[in-house]
């Protein structure tokens, strides 16, 4: 691997980057071990594709807001390390595909350039913090949501706290009532509010979807706005000591409150209290960046199909709350779209607009800021673009995730399916083109990166096996999820699965009913008055496997025979590790604890002592073959195994020892008997261990 300038000004983040660069080199030439290089790397957004050899790269966009010049730069970054495809992805930010690993680094500081990150987009780690792209424009909101979750986003970045969880960790802002940011679905929601004059939130915990969709409780009805920093802190820390870190199935927030409860929740949340280093967090909302609007003149237009553009109208443009002002919604289908398109976009919107786009929830472009007066002029130029086809948030408007396109998970094909979905609206039910009132969503497997178990209409991808043992691409169709508001929502209902072939016409048995029985109700209710038996039998004769023909057999998108190929999924990032590598790890961690003591981080510094000797417990406890699912069952499994056992001596007990770490302030005195008190477990671990193998 070449070395390579970065020339990034912060040097946290260029001693990263360079970081990187020298672990690449490590696992290259077999001193680093491949799952813990795994892990590495998906905190720093490199993916695995389906593809051998080439990497998916996910740069974080907090909130989905991104700057005409940020663009520019996503462009060049991808037209130089990528294929020129840009794709936006269901939590706002975007992606680029089939990327040489040794070219990760100068990508990342080349993006870094105009203040981009790839860092903990991906693994076990608080992902991109997402919000209504409306914030900040929205008629419904009672205050702009933008410098909360900017501020919520730069705290948790590269904080220790949060780098080696055991599962994901996904936040979210609504800017209304109406709940635009899914707050309920999340691990921790956050619904905009005002009390008597004051600032806050709504706040919801512990929501998720996957293969068991789980609702968010209410933790707070209002919680104000200095403290959501805190209240975030503390649950993440509490997350990371007692929730699951084995089974990748159990190891999201929603298992461990299912298995403790909320009450429980609150209660170990009361406890690590006294270590929080921030009891308030004031945020200066007033220090956000305020909007600066083009003042450039378009030139006059004449829109040749009035009709068209009308159509458009109704669909594509969003009220903004400030007077003189609509922003304009941007359908792009599948979220795939192109750098060519993307620059022209770019220099349109710093011209006329405020210089600045945002991305959807929905895998959509939302330009904010357009006068009314340049909407005319707006509609022609997004035309030219191939960015003018109606029906933003529509039902004609699917979200679907890769699938079997690249992402090693699928089973079956997400986007060719999602393709023909929309053309059979198009063609047969035009009515729905404007319809913001059913919602299609499409996963190709049960983690539900296309968020398929929330909407009216979902599907995810499957496979079906017949007498003969052949096997060919299906869908699970379920119907009846929704957003009802305010942090409310109803999951969909597992409905029938079918081959995928028969997926357009299970869409018209649906859209015909709803059309002759709905009565003007919304989906949601229209389902809950029928039942899930009753769309199930309407369903039932596509799901007979009896009578496939050969093109069944092959997926949409497709030309080939269907092959059931799922390779091992990278979103979790879980890994069991060597016990020389976690050792090792160990070390490193008592490294980085040092120097955060020389500069005065003392809670940083603390973190980084707790995490060594948790981790080097864990080595122990995995070459006896004990169980370490969780940081809270490593620490009382040691002291059982070990110190009470009489096979290590340690006079005040393991987790005494240890939970110092929530019955001390974060104090620089503490910090350093805490260093003390790791590095000596480690050397007496080290110690143990070399003579159990020269014993052995």
């Amino acid at each position: 691997m070449r070395t390579f300038r970065t020339e990034v000004e912060n040097p946290v983040v260029e001693q990263d980057i360079i970081a990187l660069e020298a672990k690449i080199r490590e696992f290259q030439g077999g001193n680093l071990d491949e799952e813990k290089f795994r892990s590495l790397r998906l905190a720093r957004g490199i993916y695995g594709q389906r593809q051998p050899g080439v990497q998916m790269i996910r740069i974080k966009l907090p909130y989905g807001k991104v700057s005409s010049q940020q663009l520019r730069r996503i462009c060049d970054v991808s037209e130089e390390y990528s294929t020129g495809r840009l794709h936006i992805t269901t939590r706002q930010d975007i992606q680029i595909h089939y990327v040489d690993i040794n070219r990760t680094p100068e990508l990342w500081a080349q993006l870094e350039q105009d203040d981009i990150t790839i860092r903990e987009a991906c693994g076990n780690t608080v992902r991109n913090v997402t919000a209504s792209e409306t914030a900040g424009i929205d008629v419904k909101e009672p205050f702009d949501v933008s410098p909360y979750a900017h501020a919520l986003f730069q705290y948790f970045l590269r904080n220790p706290i949060s780098q080696e969880m055991g599962r994901k960790f996904k936040v979210s802002f609504s800017a209304s009532d109406e709940d635009t940011g899914l707050s309920y679905m999340h691990d921790l929601g956050f619904i905009a509010k005002i009390e008597n004059g004051v600032r806050g939130f709504k706040v919801l915990l512990g929501g998720g979807l996957g293969s068991q969709p789980r609702h968010a409780d209410v933790i707070y009805p209002f919680l104000p706005t200095d403290k959501i920093i805190p209240l975030m802190e503390g649950v993440v820390r509490v997350f990371d000591r007692y929730g699951e870190r084995k089974s990748r199935a159990k190891a999201r927030m929603k298992f461990l409150i299912k298995d403790i409860g909320l009450d429980g929740f609150k209660q170990l949340l009361e406890e690590e209290q006294l270590a929080i280093p921030v009891k308030t967090y004031e945020i200066d909302a007033e220090a956000y960046p305020k909007v600066k609007i083009a003042e450039n003149n378009a030139p006059e237009v004449t829109i040749k199909d009035q009709k068209a553009f009308e159509k458009w109208k109704s669909t594509n443009l969003v009220p903004q709350k400030q007077q003189g002002y609509v922003a304009i919604g941007v359908k792009v289908l599948l979220g795939d779209f192109y750098i060519e398109k993307a620059r022209q976009l770019a220099d349109l919107v710093e011209k006329y607009a405020a210089s600045e786009i945002r991305l959807s929830l929905r895998q959509n472009i939302l330009i904010p800021y357009v006068k009314e007066s340049l909407v005319p002029f707006f509609y022609q130029e997004l035309e030219k673009l191939g960015f003018a086809e109606v029906g933003y948030n529509t039902a004609l408007d699917i979200t679907a995730c890769p699938g079997t396109d690249t992402c090693n998970l699928g089973i079956a094909s997400s986007t060719g399916i999602a393709d023909e979905l929309e053309r059979v609206i198009k063609a047969e039910y035009p009515h729905y083109i404007d319809n913001p009132d059913v919602v299609i969503k499409i996963s190709g497997c049960m983690n539900a990166c296309g968020q398929h178990n929330m909407a009216n209409i979902g599907f995810q991808g499957m496979s079906v096996r017949t007498k003969d043992k052949l096997v060919a691409p299906a869908l699970q169709v379920l119907l009846g999820g929704g957003n009802l508001g305010d942090g409310n929502g109803r999951f969909a209902d597992k409905v029938i699965k079918i081959p995928s072939k028969r997926g357009p016409e299970s869409l018209r048995l649906i859209l015909n009913d709803y059309d002759a029985n709905g009565k003007g109700k919304p989906f949601v209710d229209y389902y809950e008055e029928k039942g899930q038996m009753y769309f199930y039998d309407f369903l039932k004769p596509l799901s007979d496997v009896d009578n496939l023909t050969a093109s069944d057999f092959i997926d949409w998108g497709t030309s080939e025979k269907y092959e059931q190929a799922i390779g091992i999924g990278e979103c979790a990032g879980v890994v069991i590790d060597l016990i020389a590598t976690l050792l090792f790890d160990s070390e490193e961690k008592i490294e980085t604890a040092k120097l955060n003591l020389e500069e005065e981080k003392w809670a940083a510094s603390i973190y980084h002592s707790y995490s060594s000797m948790v981790n080097t417990a864990k080595a122990l406890l995995t070459a006896e073959n004990t169980k370490v699912n969780t940081h809270i069952s490593i620490i009382k499994d040691f002291d059982e195994l070990f110190v009470a056992s009489g096979k290590f001596k340690l006079e005040q007990g393991f987790e005494k020892m240890v939970l110092q770490l929530n019955q001390n302030a974060p104090t620089e005195a503490f910090a350093k008997a805490y260093l003390k008190d790791a590095e000596e477990f480690l050397a007496s671990v080290e110690a143990y261990r070399k003579l159990e193998l020269t014993n052995a």
